[in-house]
């Protein structure tokens, strides 16, 4: 088993000692993702559906380096301040995870996200099949 560290620039670079994500064999692990911008490193703060969106757009960052896409995302976990805004991301989830079967999901609300945020995500994925 060979793990690969996964780095690019189109995706906010990491703020600690962690990776943006790793691949395993043809798995693909992201860090938790937050609605930074990449080239700026500007946070994104207030409408959760902007964050939501900066944060679909680093993560597809992320997989594609790993030769992988939004598409063959087979778990996500998302982190959100309150739970009042679970329809408006399943909603959006939905217009971004449109496969026959979508996703396993968690979706844990309630807790307190860096830089005092409103959302914060992570996915497992697999590589496009040859």
């Amino acid at each position: 088993m060979e793990i690969k560290k996964i780095e690019t620039p189109i995706a906010p670079c990491p703020n600690g000692y962690y990776s943006q994500g790793v691949k395993v064999d043809r798995y693909i692990f992201t860090s938790g993702q937050l609605p930074i911008k990449p080239n700026s490193g500007e946070i994104v703060k207030g409408d959760i559906k902007k964050q939501f969106i900066q944060i679909i757009h680093n993560i597809k960052a992320i997989l594609e380096e790993a030769g992988s896409s939004l598409e063959n995302v087979i778990k996500t976990t998302i982190f959100i301040r309150d739970i009042s805004q679970w329809e408006v991301i399943n909603t959006l989830y939905a217009d971004y995870f449109k496969a026959n079967t979508p996703p396993a999901r968690s979706i844990i609300a309630g807790i307190d996200i860096h830089y005092g945020l409103d959302i914060e995500m992570e996915v497992i994925a697999c590589t496009k099949q040859d």
